[in-house]
């Protein structure tokens, strides 16, 4: 068992330095935030009592472990300190931690934390981002090489989408109310890259993708409230775009050859409860009763009106509601939960009625991002429902419970060694056959909850629960 990691005392990194072996698993998801590893025997089922290699306590966060040749980098926050951590792959054992004191105390939703976002390394450095902060970057050994504040941000649920690494860039998604963008930043030494503005969006969490086309530039990947948009990696333009996706985006898009698949689910946008509510002109005519050119909570027609939490809709929290405080609203309920697969080729602008390739309107994820894993693309829904689709066509392979898992999912399902796994809220890990009908090897209970992804390299799976790190290998 590893040395308990002490959350009042600076560690002292005794290990060696950094390897220069290439990055395996080196930020949310593994490579391209995929969520898979090849290579090597991975466990039939996660037992803490029978395979567990180490098992070390944690501060609070529920970010994923991002992963070097020998070492793993990790965040957590405790009390008004942001932290960065490296343990070592092999032991556990922790090499050091370093603290940024937090200038700010953002709002987030209850399951949502400061320390949410997946750092990423280089194989030498880390890199870390904190709603709270910003930007802040490390050395091997825990010596602060730069940071660039960032913020304050206008997210009711707090940021959490997490940097990522490409093409010489640290790239970082900020979708909020007000003033979203997506920038890149030089990595030796946070400097702006290029900025690029997505005024189209309102507050989201999903951490961006690449996607290399067999013609044009390498893409960068942002699914957001309302549509999913593809940016040349190199300078931040937006080069294509596809409207009509749900209000509220958490989940990572995955990529193959030629295609692009994601999900996206919030309140109130299934299918079934679409509603058409005019523009804002139309119903400040009938409304707007002061004529002052914005909308109070009384003046809003009761059929109209939000039944949730009016901080929501009021986007710059004026108190009233403005024409795009309204556009926003009002796109909310046009807006579908769905999985979609688009196929872009080498096709520019507004791709919606002519690229989408397949939907799929149920069953979709809350959080949790989909796996493209041995010819199939999974999903999986609170309540332990499974859905694997044939990935050209859309069609259902598999749809059904994990029996011994009903429960909520936030952690994005992995997938190596011809296996899946998922990680329910409450920490059961189901491990499933790649191949159909997807039957499920086994189901444990690790901790006693589960919020981040598993990390996998060398044979290895790495599992965050609410209190510890668990290590584990196949046998």
């Amino acid at each position: 068992m590893s040395v308990p990691f002490r959350l009042g005392i600076v560690l002292v990194a005794t290990a060696l330095a950094a390897s220069s072996e290439p990055v395996d698993w080196s930020g949310f998801r593994g490579p391209n935030a995929a969520g898979v590893a090849e290579g090597r025997p991975l466990p039939d089922k996660l037992d803490p009592q029978a395979n567990a290699l180490w098992r070390t306590p944690l501060p609070p966060g529920s970010s994923s472990p991002a992963l070097t040749g020998d070492r793993i980098y990790m965040t957590a926050y405790e009390g008004e300190q942001l932290l960065t951590f490296a343990l070592d792959r092999e032991t556990g054992r922790a090499l050091w931690k370093r603290a940024i004191e937090r200038p700010r105390q953002e709002q987030t939703h209850a399951l949502n934390n400061p320390a949410s976002a997946t750092p990423t390394t280089d194989g030498e450095n880390v890199f870390a981002f904190f709603g709270d902060f910003g930007l802040v970057s490390y050395g091997p050994d825990g010596e602060e090489r730069w940071r660039r504040p960032l913020g304050p941000f206008h997210n009711l649920h707090g940021m959490a989408s997490s940097p990522i690494l490409a093409d010489g860039k640290l790239i970082v998604v900020c979708d909020q109310d007000l003033d979203s963008f997506v920038m890149a930043v030089d990595p030796d030494n946070g400097e702006t890259v290029w900025k690029t503005e997505r005024p189209e969006v309102v507050h989201g969490f999903a951490t961006p993708t690449l996607f290399e086309p067999r013609e044009g530039p390498v893409q960068l990947i942002v699914p957001g409230s309302y549509q999913l948009t593809s940016y040349e990696l190199s300078s931040g333009k937006k080069l294509w775009w596809v409207r009509g996706i749900t209000w509220q985006i958490k989940t990572a898009a995955v990529v193959d050859a030629d295609t692009v698949y994601m999900t996206g689910w919030a309140p109130g946008a299934d299918a079934a409860t679409r509603k058409y509510f005019p523009p804002f002109e139309e119903v400040a005519k009938i409304a707007d009763a002061n004529h002052d050119g914005k909308l109070s909570p009384e003046e809003i027609p009761v059929e109209m009106r939000h039944t949730g939490s009016w901080r929501a809709i009021d986007l710059d929290q004026d108190g009233f509601m403005n024409n795009r405080d309204w556009s926003f609203y009002r796109a909310r309920w046009s807006s579908v939960n769905r999985t979609l697969a688009v196929k872009p080729g080498s096709a520019r602008g507004d791709l919606t009625e002519t690229h989408v390739l397949w939907d799929y309107d149920r069953s979709v994820p809350v959080v949790s991002s989909p796996l493209l894993y041995h010819g199939a693309l999974h999903t999986i829904k609170d309540g332990g429902i499974l859905t694997s689709f044939e990935p050209a066509t859309g069609k259902v392979l598999f749809q059904g419970r994990l029996r011994d898992a009903i429960d909520k999912y936030y952690a994005s399902p992995v997938g190596g060694d011809g296996k899946v796994y998922l990680v329910s809220e409450t920490c059961k890990v189901s491990v499933l056959r790649a191949e159909a009908p997807f039957e499920p090897m086994a189901t444990t209970t690790i901790g006693e909850a589960c919020y981040a992804t598993p990390a996998i390299a060398d044979g290895v799976m790495y599992v965050r629960t609410g209190k510890e790190l668990m290590a584990f290998r196949g046998e």
